[in-house]
């Protein structure tokens, strides 16, 4: 699991070691952000669209794809369908979500094409902040 900066950071190390990894998102974004995620009054910067959030993930995703290794993604990110393009975009190779959120994740997803979403992802990591990001890939992707 790579669910901290550290882990993030070291992705290189952690996949030479094993066979796969996976992106656990609401503590990565937690932990990025410095702010409980349980805790309501701060929830704007517990928002996974965060370009600090991504750049974690892009970390972790280009050394697993130089290594050739799957890396999933869990947590409700995934569950987002303008962010799991992005995520697609930044090396994530499958997607973990409740079933009720497959039919649409997956429709959405099925119109685009790998290099579709690599290109927003590496416009929503420069941006500035969450929801700048999310406002980039709505108006890329719709």
């Amino acid at each position: 699991m790579i669910e901290t900066p550290a882990a993030a950071i070291l992705a290189d190390k952690i996949l030479a070691e094993v066979d796969f990894a996976s992106l656990g998102t609401n503590d990565l974004t937690q932990y990025v952000m410095a702010a409980d995620r349980l805790d309501s009054r701060i929830s704007d910067l517990t928002n996974t669209w965060h370009p600090s959030v991504l750049r974690m993930v892009q970390i972790a995703g280009s050394y697993a794809t130089k290594m050739k290794k799957p890396l999933g993604v869990c947590g409700e990110a995934a569950a987002d369908p303008l962010l799991a393009a992005v995520l697609i975009g930044l090396g994530v190779t499958s997607l973990s979500m409740s079933s009720n959120s497959i039919q649409e994740v997956k429709g959405f997803i099925s119109t685009l094409s790998k290099k579709q979403c690599e290109k927003i992802a590496l416009k929503v990591v420069l941006c500035s902040s969450g929801n700048e990001a999310k406002d980039l890939a709505q108006k890329e992707l719709s």
